[in-house]
């Protein structure tokens, strides 16, 4: 059978505990134990002096803790100010070989907790698999006319800077009347860069059309 402890941050509840503890150190057994720490938990904290029981066993709990996690505690509770927890009513004292620091104090994971967990963490791993995928492009950036400063016009395109976007190779290419246009790789990370965006709002707006009179994608390959 079980005792069963419910409403500890109340007066009601932590006096069914104080009466549990009367002639004992711990919840169960000899010393602390998983009992123990699901009790702490629900008890919002360390109760005022007319629990002394309570009291001193909290007191106890709490070094013992402390002891094993450093940092300040956050504040647990367990299913609400109304959990009720269960503990056996007569425990066995543990063995001689065990050791107070194999305690597992969360070891009581439900199937569902273990699912959830092994869940979260193929998410994780398909997450860290997953590479954004990446694009070869090539640009046509044509001037002016035949007076634009060709080398300030691509000093210009690749002062362009931004998260995924690497330029490359380039040359100048003759269309006409004296006139050349500038060809010039870029690699782009998909998910960071917009081609249309780069375009539209970069090599076609102030600095750049001081140089830049229309940009065209000539290719664009998926790597």
């Amino acid at each position: 059978m079980a005792a069963a402890f419910a409403d500890l941050h109340t007066d009601a509840g932590l006096s069914h505990l104080e009466k549990f503890l009367s002639g004992k150190t711990f919840i169960s057994g000899n010393k602390i134990s998983k009992d123990d720490v699901k009790v702490y938990a629900a008890v919002p904290k360390k109760p005022a002096s007319g629990f002394p029981n309570v009291g001193r066993w909290y007191d106890t709990i709490d070094s013992a803790l402390a002891a094993r996690f450093s940092g300040e505690a956050a504040g647990v509770r367990i299913g609400g100010s109304a959990a009720a927890v269960a503990v056996p009513a007569a425990a066995e004292a543990p063995s001689k070989e065990e050791d107070d620091d194999d305690l597992d104090l969360f070891g009581d994971e439900t199937e569902e907790d273990k699912k959830a967990a092994e869940a979260r963490e193929v998410a994780k791993a398909s997450t860290k698999k997953k590479e954004s995928g990446k694009s070869s492009v090539l640009l046509d950036v044509k001037p002016w006319d035949d007076e634009t400063d060709m080398k300030k016009l691509e000093e210009s395109v690749r002062s362009i800077e931004m998260p995924g976007l690497l330029w490359g190779a380039s040359k100048l290419v003759p269309v006409g009347y004296g006139i050349k246009k500038l060809q010039i790789m870029m690699t782009i990370v998909d998910d960071l860069v917009s081609v249309d965006t780069l375009i539209e709002e970069q090599l076609t707006v102030e600095p750049c059309n001081e140089y830049v009179q229309s940009c065209d994608i000539v290719a664009f390959n998926k790597i």
